[in-house]
């Protein structure tokens, strides 16, 4: 194996451990829901989304990441999280 074929195969493993870690955030959205459906809460708390972003950009500063990227990726993990969230609740983009 040549090494740019171990060093793609590194990053090969590392895709599939994001891609897993990605299903187990969204997979949380069950509870969440729960949660907010005994508290009476929205499901889109904005005020949340605000908290994680700001965790995920302090962090990514922190490790010398480009903040803004990760803010980007972050969006999209909430809005999927919200999305999970309606489907559960029976408000789902359904064909």
């Amino acid at each position: 194996m040549t090494a740019i074929e171990e060093v793609r195969n590194r990053i090969e493993q590392i895709d599939y451990e994001i891609i897993k870690l990605i299903e187990e955030r969204i997979d949380c959205a069950t509870d969440v829901l729960a949660v907010k459906k005994k508290e009476h809460m929205s499901i889109n708390d904005g005020t949340q989304n605000h908290v994680v972003l700001d965790r995920a950009t302090n962090s990514a500063t922190e490790r010398s990441l480009d903040s803004g990227a990760v803010k980007e990726i972050f969006e999209i993990l909430i809005r999927m999280s919200i999305e999970r969230q309606h489907e559960l609740s029976g408000e789902g983009n359904l064909p």
